[in-house]
């Protein structure tokens, strides 16, 4: 170790030895020591024994890696010739090279690791904490904080699953487990589940298996549990009922451990049609289940903003509701929040207009951190802008990987980039998934840094000035109602309910909606969403847009004939 600015530092060296001149392993190796703050030491291709010995000795490093990739014989011979020469008795060994030269050091027992090029980033970066020993896929952390701590800087990996058949499932779960290729693996029940699992008679035969699996009972999802118990032991989450939530966060927890739980704000209702629950009901029982989840310190994701943006509302609103979610999270005391990014929604955003968007909510959502509440980035590609050509699609899905990374995730929900066609079977997950390991494994090696551009930094400066009048408009609702001391209207299921009905929060997909306003128009214009007047052909403004409805609602109430 060495000390810079009080801050311990490891040092790492690493090079090619005798005859190989492969290093790009090696550069690879080094590359991810810096990214976590190592000092590092590159000796070049082809290294002498009697110079690797005496920079070793004199750099007195904690890690020292040896790459070799030719003759496994020859390799054996040089590696038994430099180990006496080295003074360094107590440095972690490892060694990086094909699988027939790592199978001859493994059997040296010389060196801690020993890496074939096929490992995913977070297998090798368990070199630079403080665990010893060669990787053990059953030392997983089984915690998602934990997991989430010991990957970085390389984001977990997540990805749905739920064919239409339940021993298909289990069949596909051990086959992702044994792949070692994702660290979370999410259940997608069918739509009869998540809407009537604990009201069997109501559930539809003819929608049986229809979006996911059909599970029946709490064995069903012990034996979905059981069969993750594989590979890399991937942790496990299930999909929230669209009804029931408390019900369904007890029996998930009880069954399959369940890593963190995701409830909307306010759908599941009479929004979008997944339950029969009114938009006010459906606030105040997704709120009862965010508490439940808080009181018991489970991780908590509010799914909540990417609903209005596939619904083609304009960008204000999503960045506005993704405030809203983890606002209310926090107020019902949910210390660890999972926040999703979802980008290219809806499709035709441009890459620039994605980053200031999400950037612009992450400034929201992260302005609420404290001592008791801290957010988790999880980004994802955006379903529907994924082509049903699947070969266009994996360039899609490598594409949206590439920009979610430039926001430094914790975990990257892995959308198959088979989705635009069909639900992905288990060799479609983990193709998906190998995809998005190497645009990280090359994302690693360093990007260009875009959060300077002008461009971004002017569309996060209004949509800072937007979501704050959205905000002030639905605080402004409730003002004239006398409330208790602890009153706030950006939790009131009744106020948010109202903000919905009178248009401040709407999207164009709600028009006909009894619950909704559904006269909000949007256009797309160069990558971004903004509100459309149709009267006049051109976009509107929020501070125009906003003081309408206000005007609208002046009028309503001395003249409720108007409506």
């Amino acid at each position: 170790m060495i000390k810079e600015n009080g801050q311990e530092k490891r040092v790492v060296v690493a090079g090619a030895l005798g005859n190989c001149v492969h290093v790009a392993g090696v550069m690879n190796f080094l590359k991810l020591a810096e990214s976590i703050g190592c000092e590092t030491h590159f000796l070049g291709p082809a290294v002498e024994l009697d110079y690797f010995a005496a920079e070793i000795n004199r750099l007195n490093p904690d890690v020292i890696s040896i790459g070799y990739r030719l003759t496994p014989q020859v390799g054996e011979t040089l590696v038994k010739a430099l180990i006496p020469l080295i003074q360094k008795k107590d440095a972690i060994m490892v060694f990086g090279g094909t699988e027939p030269v790592c199978k001859v050091m493994r059997a040296l027992g010389v060196f801690h690791y020993t890496f074939n090029g096929l490992e995913r980033a977070s297998e090798v970066m368990r070199v630079f904490r403080d665990e010893e020993g060669e990787y053990k896929p059953s030392e997983n952390a089984q915690n998602l904080i934990d997991r989430i701590k010991i990957s970085r800087p390389v984001p977990l990996l997540r990805h749905h699953f739920g064919l239409p058949n339940l021993s298909e499932t289990i069949k596909g779960i051990e086959t992702i487990s044994k792949s070692g290729v994702l660290d979370i693996i999410s259940i997608a029940p069918d739509q009869n589940a998540q809407e009537s699992f604990f009201r069997p008679s109501e559930m539809n035969v003819e929608l049986e298996g229809s979006g996911g699996v059909p599970v029946r009972t709490a064995e069903d999802l012990i034996k979905l549990k059981g069969s993750s118990q594989f590979g890399n032991y991937p942790l496990m989450r299930i999909y929230s009922g669209t009804r029931d939530l408390i019900q369904w966060a007890e029996l998930s927890t009880r069954t399959l451990s369940n890593e963190w739980g995701a409830v909307p704000l306010m759908w599941y209702s009479h929004l979008d049609g997944r339950s029969k629950r009114s938009l006010e009901n459906a606030i105040r029982e997704n709120q009862e289940a965010m508490k439940w989840y808080a009181e018991r310190k489970i991780p908590l994701e509010v799914n909540e903003s990417h609903h209005w943006s596939l619904r083609e509302s304009h960008d204000s609103i999503a960045v506005a509701m993704a405030y809203l979610a983890a606002y209310n999270a926090k107020k019902l005391g949910v210390n660890s929040y999972i926040a999703q990014y979802m980008l290219n929604t809806p499709p035709g955003t441009s890459g620039k207009m994605d980053l200031a968007k999400m950037l612009c909510k992450i400034q929201w959502i992260e302005g609420l951190h404290d001592a008791h509440f801290k957010s988790y980035r999880q980004v994802r590609a955006g379903l529907l802008h994924m082509s049903p050509n699947l070969n266009i699609a994996k360039g899609q899905l490598a594409a949206s990987t590439m920009l979610a990374l430039m926001l430094k995730p914790d975990i990257i929900h892995v959308v198959g980039f088979c989705e635009g066609d069909h639900a992905a079977e288990a060799n479609e997950v983990i193709e998906s998934c190998e995809i998005v390991q190497g645009v990280i494994k090359n994302a690693l090696l360093g990007q260009p840094d875009f959060m300077g551009d002008l461009e971004i930094l002017n569309r996060i400066e209004v949509l800072n000035r937007e979501v704050q009048l959205i905000l002030d408009a639905i605080t402004d609702l409730a003002k004239d109602k006398a409330q208790g001391d602890d009153y706030d209207p950006l939790t009131d299921p009744y106020n948010l309910a109202h903000a919905v009905k009178v248009g401040i929060l709407d999207a164009p997909h709600l028009k006909g909606n009894s619950e909704a306003s559904g006269k909000l128009v949007t256009r797309m214009i160069n990558g971004a969403v903004y509100p459309w007047d149709d009267l006049k052909k051109e976009k509107m403004s929020e501070c125009d847009r906003l003081n309408a409805i206000k005007a609208l609602e002046i009028a309503l109430d001395s003249n409720p004939d108007l409506t």
